[in-house]
């Protein structure tokens, strides 16, 4: 029986691309029927803001796998990222993406790249909740919850264990972002207790980039936030000769989307000669999943036998490497005359049967924890000296609340500041009780005085202790 998939063919590049691996899966006797959807530029244009139509959504609803061509997202504001919604839309939390060099076929600084960057794919920067609040400042809110980091924590240690992958190390910035990425590193922790055959380490993210591109064997399987594993998985799919190589999975409970790494390259569409081989190994990677490694090994292996052959699209062209710069159709033609052959210089590819990786009812239920309200965080738009600031704020405070730090982008002004400090119109004001605990009404009755004042506060944030350990970072210099 032929498995329903859905199909975009998407924008620039995408209708090339997607239709030289359709092709490729119908000549190697891939067992799908394609559903075609039409998404991106067309249909915002038709004034959907999210790229996406109803009829869409019942298609990948009703399907449940999705292989999908690049698509562009409009410049400017009110349009929204169709690749982030629909990841978040239907729970695609773990976005894998392997890396490998093609030694000595394809040109890379880095032979031994073997590499799986396997990334959160639904929290971080990337719930996309930005907000203009003063004439200077603009904020982005990085959201990360437990049971998102245990998800894809968790993924990535079944992965290795299913793929025969040693060592699972851990990227973060939790040097700074204490809370945020301090609980991603937390939480990796405890889990690997789970996993005592395989290797861990931690790395801040700045070292782990720069160690990726610069010592990229040292990695096996990397598991990071969101933000940072688009970064990753660009630089190592980079450093294997091409980021049009790099195929990626998106794995949700019920959904599962697979597509290129790349983007849409609209500055060469329609001149035929895009390299398709990222979304085509993105469709091997969607035939496992579909329970069909048999047709996914005839496909990568033939893949491997053209690379070898020297046929190489412009992006991987060498004047010593190859014989033939083929274009996007010419390329996908040599796959499917060597369709049954195996690689000769590259180890052929081995495709074991198996079921999807499943983590849904693994996650550890959260205990609700003691929580206290012990102050509030008042950002104003305001403009003017922090000593005059402070000033007058002392004397808004009472009913058991008090002034105790201004800071401004994060570094304290108040008291006690430097002159040196640079600062914007946005100015944080910490109020905290001046009991054990406050309450909703004091703060309700701080704003008052605060409008009341004619100072304009344009957010708030309440400080929490969860079972006495404070929910909220200290100021810079604090």
């Amino acid at each position: 029986m032929n498995v329903p998939i859905t199909v975009a063919h998407g924008d620039g590049i995408g209708p090339e691309i997607m239709a030289a691996t359709l092709r490729v899966l119908e000549a190697a006797g891939a067992r799908i029927a394609p559903e075609v959807i039409e998404i991106g530029e067309r249909v915002y244009a038709r004034g959907h803001s999210a790229g996406i139509e109803p009829s869409a959504w019942e298609s990948l609803r009703r399907t449940r796998v999705f292989l999908k061509a690049p698509i562009t997202t409009p410049q400017g504001g009110g349009f929204k990222s169709l690749n982030v919604t629909v990841r978040k839309t239907l729970g695609l939390y773990a976005n894998v993406r392997p890396c490998t060099s093609y030694h000595p076929v394809v040109a890379t600084p880095h032979p031994d790249v073997d590499v799986v960057i396997v990334r959160e794919n639904e929290e971080d920067l990337y719930a996309g909740i930005e907000h203009r609040q003063t004439d200077e400042v603009v904020q982005c809110l990085k959201l990360v919850s437990r049971p998102g980091c245990e998800k894809i924590i968790r993924y990535a240690f079944e992965y290795a264990r299913a793929n025969g992958r040693k060592k699972v190390t851990c990227m973060s910035k939790d040097n700074i972002m204490k809370l945020t990425d301090g609980l991603f590193h937390r939480v990796f922790d405890e889990v690997k207790a789970e996993y005592p055959e395989i290797a861990t380490n931690h790395l801040i993210i700045d070292i782990g980039a720069a160690r990726l591109a610069t010592r990229p064997k040292d990695f096996d399987v990397v598991v990071t936030l969101n933000l940072y594993g688009d970064i990753l998985s660009d630089i190592a799919a980079e450093v294997t000769g091409s980021v049009g190589l790099g195929g990626s999975a998106n794995i949700g409970d019920h959904v599962a989307m697979f597509e290129a790494v790349h983007g849409s390259a609209p500055d060469i569409a329609g001149e035929g000669v895009a390299n398709p081989s990222g979304l085509l190994l993105a469709a091997v990677m969607m035939l496992v999943h579909i329970g069909q490694g048999d047709v996914a090994e005839r496909i990568h292996n033939a893949w491997l036998a053209t690379l070898e052959a020297g046929i190489h699209t412009a992006d991987i062209h060498h004047a010593q490497l190859s014989s033939v710069r083929a274009g996007t159709a010419a390329f996908a033609d040599a796959v499917i005359d060597r369709l049954g052959a195996r690689p000769a210089r590259f180890a052929p590819v081995r495709y074991a049967a198996g079921a999807p990786i499943q983590v849904a009812g693994r996650i550890t239920p959260t205990v609700p924890a003691q929580k206290a309200l012990v102050g509030v965080d008042v950002f104003l738009h305001w403009r003017g000296a922090a000593e005059a600031l402070g000033a007058q704020l002392q004397g808004l405070g009472g009913d058991g609340l008090a002034v105790q730090m201004i800071s401004n982008r994060g570094v304290k002004v108040w008291p006690q500041g430097m002159p040196e400090t640079f600062c914007t119109d946005h100015w944080r004001c910490r109020f905290t009780a001046e009991g054990a605990t406050a309450t909703p009404a004091q703060v309700l009755a701080l704003l008052g005085r605060v409008g009341a004042a004619g100072l304009d506060f344009v957010k708030t944030e309440h400080l929490y202790t969860f079972d006495g350990v404070p929910g909220f970072s200290l100021g810079q210099g604090q």
